[in-house]
């Protein structure tokens, strides 16, 4: 069976890599556009159907992974920002609150299996950091492709006062969930997820005990 990431992303492709499995990468071709008219978790599912199926159509046979993430911060959903001024406005709000990060992973799997779908949810405390914190993590140039303006595995961790939930997700994609559907499909996994999860050594995961 062949599997594809239908991702740009290369947290994903880290993410996923984790397992050891031999993957393809493929750039969906899929254009997200934010309705305020549909609810977050029908919204970032959708997000990461659309990714997949793009690929998907071309690839018969295979099992494919899209995966999208979206923020939710007092009802505003918060994707990608569009320049560095949205960027600055973005970490504004965030500054010294409590959002949520919903991400979304959905397998199309065209070799008999039945597919995937599910949404994780992450809550994320904010430091009350200040504008010139702000300025300065702008300068490094690592948030205009990161829903929420920042990396949580980058820099932007230091803006962070707390995380509940999967780390992964948060980063980037819920790595249990896509691992037990693989191995149910008779992927052989040589990960320990269990150990994984309990040592949190990849991308500074250990930095949120």
């Amino acid at each position: 069976m062949k599997l594809i990431l239908a991702s740009t992303s290369p947290r994903r492709r880290e993410i996923l890599g984790l397992l050891g499995l031999p993957f393809e990468v493929i750039d969906p071709e899929f254009e997200e556009m934010v309705s305020e008219q549909v609810s977050m978790i029908d919204e970032v599912l959708d997000f990461a159907a659309g990714k997949a199926r793009s690929v998907a159509k071309k690839h018969p046979k295979s099992i494919v992974i899209g995966s999208d993430t979206m923020i939710s911060l007092d009802g505003e959903k918060i994707g990608k920002p569009g320049d560095i001024d949205d960027a600055r406005r973005i970490l504004r709000l965030l500054a010294g609150k409590i959002h949520r990060i919903f991400t979304s992973v959905v397998i199309l799997d065209s070799v008999g299996g039945p597919g995937l779908q599910i949404v994780e949810t992450v809550s994320v405390e904010m430091r009350g950091y200040t504008e010139e914190e702000i300025n300065r993590y702008l300068s490094l140039n690592e948030s205009l492709d990161k829903a929420g303006a920042y990396s949580i595995q980058g820099q932007g961790r230091k803006l962070i006062a707390s995380i509940r939930g999967d780390y992964l997700a948060a980063v980037g994609m819920p790595l249990r969930p896509i691992a037990s559907y693989l191995e149910s499909r008779g992927m052989p996994i040589d990960l320990d997820i269990d150990k994984l999860y309990s040592e949190k050594v990849v991308l500074n995961w250990h930095d949120f005990g």
